[in-house]
């Protein structure tokens, strides 16, 4: 049995709260807590809709989270997970962000895609050729997390789903149009922080192939009735596992072939 509408409303008015005070949450409610995930779904689809978030701009682009073995080990969490990503929480090349509007900030190393051309259903769903027609660019990024939980491990999965799987934001790096003459999936990147590297990966991590993730993405999207559209961006998933940083912190995503993207907290 799916939440009804007003248990959907009390739990985004809690989740759009938290991100508004920077305030961890211990649990969302019995009554509006999601079971299913249709339920965190919609959950999420009235967050990125509610009347507090009217200054962030509106989705702009979307993450997908859990598509590499090592993230699905540390979240144990074994499918993908998307969110939405708000227009003023994206920056473009360098970005800058005030540690005290943040919970618990973590970051994350990922390659990601400018869409030129809308991802519609397709009959019998989506492959590598339908959605590398429709990608324009490919881009380092790197995605801001924010741990809104005063303890994520205790949380079901569809929790952190209807919080958008813990997004505060993200870096662009710039632009490769010309991306068809890479190998994508032997790309190999890193994550340094303060000129330390913190992990590294390579593009095949990410399901194998990171198209896997987009082909995944545009059906699920096509299928709740809100597919991908031409200039959205998504972020496919983390090459290494999530670093929580400090006030301070410079953090920059390397990826072979796409360049950099830089943070500052």
């Amino acid at each position: 049995m799916n939440l009804s509408d007003d248990a959907v409303d009390m739990a985004a008015d809690l989740l759009v709260e938290a991100r508004l005070r920077a305030a961890a949450l211990a649990e969302l409610p019995e009554q509006c807590r999601p079971l299913s995930l249709a339920d965190a779904y919609a959950i999420q689809a009235a967050v990125h809709g509610h009347p507090g978030t009217a200054g962030w701009g509106g989705i702009s682009g979307h993450k997908i989270g859990c598509t590499t073995t090592v993230m699905q080990q540390y979240l144990k969490i074994d499918a993908p997970c998307a969110g939405g990503i708000f227009h003023r929480s994206v920056m473009l090349g360098e970005g800058h962000v005030e540690h005290s509007t943040l919970c618990r900030p973590g970051v994350e190393c990922e390659i990601a895609v400018r869409l030129g051309a809308d991802l519609p259903r397709r009959a019998g769903g989506h492959d590598h050729a339908t959605v590398a027609d429709a990608v324009s660019a490919v881009m380092a990024s790197i995605e801001l997390v924010d741990d809104r939980w005063i303890d994520f491990t205790s949380q079901p999965m569809t929790s952190l789903l209807a919080d958008d799987f813990f997004n505060a934001g993200c870096v662009l790096g710039a632009p490769v149009a010309d991306w068809r003459n890479l190998d994508l999936a032997a790309l190999s990147g890193r994550m340094l922080i303060n000129g330390k590297e913190a992990g590294a990966g390579v593009g095949g991590d990410i399901l194998g192939h990171p198209l896997n993730a987009l082909v995944w993405l545009a059906d699920l999207a096509a299928d709740q009735g809100r597919p991908l559209k031409a200039g959205e961006f998504v972020t496919l998933g983390s090459l290494v596992q999530t670093v929580w940083v400090d006030q301070g912190d410079e953090i920059i995503a390397d990826i072979d072939g796409l360049g950099r993207a830089v943070l500052t907290l």
